[in-house]
């Protein structure tokens, strides 16, 4: 990784109705392929990116390589705290998630060096 700031990539767009989740995750993911810290935020619906049966999300089987691949990477996805799912299920892969408030997404952003907003 470079010194310099993280690439904070926002997600709160619902994955069971849009492909526009899926995207942020590819675009993400191409990201840190290159010599870039990357910060993946999930916040609202978004949070549905880590349920388990992907058949109920758009693009679910790009979904489950997507987040396969970042969890490969060692890139945990910060979640919103209140948006968190009480289901067993959810996260059934076990990636790393970080609790956040909504003040310590605004803090990731500010550190952020480039923003992807989905």
């Amino acid at each position: 990784m470079t010194d310099s700031a993280p690439v904070v990539v926002l997600i709160s767009v619902d994955p069971r109705a849009s492909h526009r989740a899926n995207e942020a995750l590819r675009i993400g993911l191409g990201v840190a392929a290159g010599d870039n810290e990357v910060i993946v935020v999930l916040r609202a619906d978004a949070v549905h990116l880590l349920d388990a049966d992907t058949d109920e999300l758009v693009d679910g089987d790009d979904i489950a390589k997507f987040r396969a691949a970042l969890k490969e990477l060692g890139i945990p996805f910060h979640v919103e705290a209140r948006a968190l799912p009480a289901d067993a299920d959810w996260n059934a892969e076990g990636h790393a998630i970080v609790p956040v408030t909504a003040e310590r997404i605004a803090e990731l952003v500010r550190r952020g060096r480039r923003f992807l907003v989905f």
